[in-house]
């Protein structure tokens, strides 16, 4: 995927905050949690799960992205939040480029025109997987 083709959420440079809700539907996951979740919704998927974001400061979240209005309509353990408009509350999500300066933000999945989001229930199944790793 290059900057004519990525999803129009993406920005051209630099990072930028997205309202979670409009363009998808967000998980935060924070710290060895959402390391080890990523880790093994890449490995289910063979790298292809869909955007990604880590954050590189801080809590070291990372925000899994789903399709919008899709994210509160699953049951996340502790530690797990959903970000979407139906999650009663107005959350922003901090994009990063393709390429370039992104820092603190960078993609540990890109999008693809084959899989422009991380399917929830997969996500929920993979969540559940590292919780059990990671106690």
């Amino acid at each position: 995927m290059n900057s004519e083709t990525a999803p129009s959420w993406v920005p051209t440079s630099g990072h930028a905050l997205r309202h979670a809700g409009i363009h998808f539907g967000a998980v935060r996951i924070e710290g060895i949690l959402g390391e080890q979740a990523a880790y093994e919704l890449l490995q289910f998927t063979d790298f292809r799960a869909g955007p990604i974001v880590r954050e590189d400061t801080g809590a070291r979240n990372m925000y899994f992205l789903l399709p919008p209005q899709t994210a509160a309509a699953h049951r996340w353990p502790a530690g797990v939040r959903a970000l979407s408009r139906n999650a009663g509350c107005a959350a922003f999500v901090g994009v990063p480029a393709l390429s370039g300066a992104t820092w603190p933000l960078r993609w540990q999945s890109r999008p693809t025109v084959e899989v422009p989001f991380v399917d929830g229930e997969l996500l929920r199944e993979m969540v559940e997987r590292a919780a059990r790793a990671v106690r």
